[in-house]
């Protein structure tokens, strides 16, 4: 068996101008894989590397030039034994540094290993027989913007919402949680607040203090990652529970991410797999998270619904018991027609639905 790995770009764009704390982001590009094996045609598995300006550790000028190396690396294989070792195929041929090409040869791997039918994880989600609870998701902007951002979720059934902050005036941030909750007690709507590290860390325990009054579920990443003394002083004292979401970046040793857990000991971490190097680094969070008692849940990280798939399929697989952070699909004009579809605040699988991808169909790129 020759395994053949071939990349393509392509640049989704978004249907708003989608604000966060670290700027607004109007387009974001993907390096879609596929995998092919000449005694097997008609069979390929397709992946996503789709690294995040500002965030991700591999979102660096050379980045083609690296994927194009993995690719090459990966090309002169000769994998005779299948089913293969996918954590030591993945260890070999893909540098630590470059998280999201983990996860993109690592979801076309699997893609390729279950038929090429963008199943990479068949169970009950991918059967159409059991939607995965999702939040939604409220993006940054003026408070009209964000008022009618969650009037349409609220319409669309969702009864837990996550607000992203940290942007605006904190009192306009106020008065728009505040204006919620008169309407909305903690036991009907569920607030989930995303800081993206925005608070200085001498002003968040007082803002923290402010907006335990609105009865939060949690609120991620209150200042920038890095700073473990004092988040795990601010873990400690905070009313507002916290997640963490940018700490777990850059972590992929196993002892690593079990003494940054112990030593913060945050009620919850977030796994973005693109972010964190894949679903096998991920499945040690969960461990090691379960055994220190954290609460954890899986978001994506603005993936076509190609990556948000596969994403959604491996949250399904481990039983979630929070809602998840996977309501993505709609943010870009030209994403990919799927079997995904979200309603009354749940992404559906439904096999019946064809996947559209003719948009990729002669671009892709032999190395």
């Amino acid at each position: 068996m020759a395994l053949k790995i071939e990349y393509q770009p392509y640049t989704l764009h978004f249907t708003f101008e989608a604000g966060t704390s670290r700027g607004v982001l109007t387009q974001k590009t993907s390096w879609l894989l596929r995998i092919t094996d000449e005694e097997q045609p008609g069979i390929q598995g397709l992946g996503e590397c789709g690294p995040l300006s500002g965030l991700s550790v591999d979102a660096i000028p050379d980045f083609e030039l690296q994927l194009v190396a993995v690719c090459q690396l990966f090309n002169s294989f000769d994998l005779e034994v299948f089913p293969f070792n996918l954590p030591i195929i993945l260890q070999q041929v893909i540098p630590a540094h470059l998280p999201s090409v983990r996860f993109g040869v690592e979801m076309a791997l699997l893609d390729f290993m279950n038929g090429g039918h963008k199943v990479p994880y068949p169970n009950a989600f991918s059967k159409g027989e059991k939607p995965l609870p999702i939040n939604g998701l409220i993006w940054m902007g003026s408070p009209d913007f964000m008022t009618g951002q969650i009037e349409q979720k609220l319409a669309e059934g969702y009864t837990t919402l996550k607000l992203k902050i940290g942007a605006l005036d904190f009192e306009a941030e106020c008065t728009l949680l505040e204006s919620l909750r008169k309407r909305y007690s903690a036991s009907q709507l569920t607030l989930r607040l995303d800081a993206n590290g925005a608070f200085d860390p001498d002003e968040a325990p007082q803002k923290l203090e402010r907006l335990a009054q609105y009865e939060l579920h949690s609120i991620e990443q209150p200042i920038q990652a890095g700073q473990t003394d004092r988040l795990a002083k601010l873990v400690q004292s905070t009313p507002v529970p916290i997640a963490l979401d940018e700490e777990l970046i850059g972590k992929f040793d196993y002892m690593e991410k079990f003494n940054l857990l112990k030593k913060v000991h945050a009620p919850y971490i977030i796994l973005k797999p693109t972010l964190l190097g894949g679903f096998q680094h991920c499945l040690e969070w969960i461990e090691i998270a379960q055994r220190l008692s954290i609460g954890w849940w899986i978001t994506s990280a603005l993936e076509s619904n190609l990556g948000l798939n596969a994403i959604a399929q491996f949250t399904a697989q481990q039983d979630p018991q929070l809602p998840q952070g996977l309501g993505t699909g709609q943010l870009y004009e030209n994403n990919f027609a799927s079997p995904l579809h979200t309603a009354q605040g749940y992404l559906h699988y439904a096999p019946a639905v064809a996947w559209d991808l003719s948009a990729l169909e002669s671009t892709w790129i032999s190395v």
